[in-house]
């Protein structure tokens, strides 16, 4: 399900604080840094989230309300659209409620350490959702999909799209990032680069633009007018007779704002990737606009969450599947890592079968 051992892949950058993607082990052991010893069934959970940017957000907070719930805890689901400071304070509020298990989708992970110290003072656990807490030993656990994967799917598809329409080199290609904050975003372009950087270095894939940094191609809050401002300012700058056949995009949203601005530009569109299966890049793709996004199944995610409470609440550790990748530069914390899925037009009918929202979308 994740991939092999051996494959290494360090990510630098202390600015994104170090996901690692080496030393991914198969999947079926069991480990972690805390097994509790237990507590009561209707105990209090908290789960922090961070800003409502994306459709998979705003599932998670009904997938987790009804999910804990049903299991009989008492949860508080809590996003922080006003930013870091909220957050902070949002998991204070947790801990003063009693709260047992603690799930936090961090705002900017390097920036809770007093909270999650105070967290592990109180006895709570901590786990960190989707996005790795940063700087502290104050975490026990990571759920998430596997991201440096997501990257290399991006990276791949890419390449595979431009070829299809386009099936000799060189390409002309410009590359967008996440939040700097987000210590995903890193972790997803540095996948992805793992796959393109060999085609820029031979001159198969050009960027005109000069730009192949990540902090060059970072789009602050994950925003679409962000990710449209500078590709604007990008056919602008490098494509005024130039034609660009592909852009790198590390989600949906930033992959809608792309396609606005190649069309405000009057140019022909490229091949975009994105990421999270979002119902109108799912429309794009079947409409042959958008090439591809990553199928990362939230429900599938958020159930792995509250298996992981449900085992602590028995006293039990919870299962792993990856406990050398993911050093947040003080500890390498132990994760449960789910299968990104590639989809293109190819597949899109088949993808999501079982998704209620975006399977009867695709029939």
């Amino acid at each position: 399900m994740i991939g092999k051992a051996g494959k290494a892949a360090a990510i630098a950058a202390i600015a994104a604080l170090a996901l690692t993607a080496c030393g991914r082990t198969e999947p079926g052991t069991t480990g972690g840094t805390t097994g509790a010893a237990g507590f009561a069934q209707d105990a209090a959970i908290g789960v922090a989230l961070p800003k409502k940017t994306s459709e998979n957000w705003v599932l998670a907070e009904k997938l987790f309300n009804d999910g804990l719930t049903s299991a009989g805890f008492k949860p508080t689901v809590q996003f922080a659209n006003n930013g870091v400071a909220e957050q902070q304070n949002q998991i204070s509020a947790m801990i003063a409620k009693g709260a047992k298990v603690i799930i936090v989708g961090a705002l900017d992970g390097s920036q809770l350490g007093t909270q999650l110290q105070q967290a592990k003072d109180s006895g709570a656990t901590i786990i960190a959702y989707d996005r790795l807490l940063l700087n502290t030993e104050n975490v026990d656990y990571y759920v998430a999909y596997d991201n440096f994967k997501v990257g290399e799917l991006q990276g791949q598809a890419l390449l595979d799209g431009m070829k299809a329409k386009k099936p000799a080199g060189p390409y002309n290609i410009e590359l967008l990032a996440g939040s700097p904050d987000d210590a995903n975003a890193k972790v997803f372009f540095d996948g992805a680069m793992k796959v393109l950087k060999p085609k820029i270095d031979d001159g198969t894939l050009k960027v005109l633009s000069g730009q192949t940094t990540f902090e060059k191609a970072v789009t602050q809050d994950w925003k679409a007018e962000n990710a449209q401002r500078r590709m604007d300012t990008l056919l602008t700058g490098s494509y005024g007779t130039a034609s660009l056949d592909g852009v790198l995009s590390p989600n949906d949203t930033l992959a809608r704002a792309v396609l606005t601005s190649v069309k405000a530009a009057g140019k022909p569109l490229p091949v975009v990737t994105g990421q999270d299966s979002e119902v109108q890049s799912v429309k794009s793709i079947m409409a042959g606009e958008q090439y591809s996004t990553i199928n990362k199944d939230t429900r599938k995610l958020v159930e792995h969450a509250i298996v992981m409470v449900k085992d602590l609440q028995a006293g039990k550790t919870p299962e792993i599947n990856d406990d050398k990748s993911y050093n947040n530069t003080v500890k390498t914390v132990p994760a449960f890592l789910l299968p990104p899925v590639i989809v293109t037009k190819e597949n899109v009918k088949t993808a999501y079968v079982d998704d209620p929202v975006l399977g009867p979308l695709t029939k």
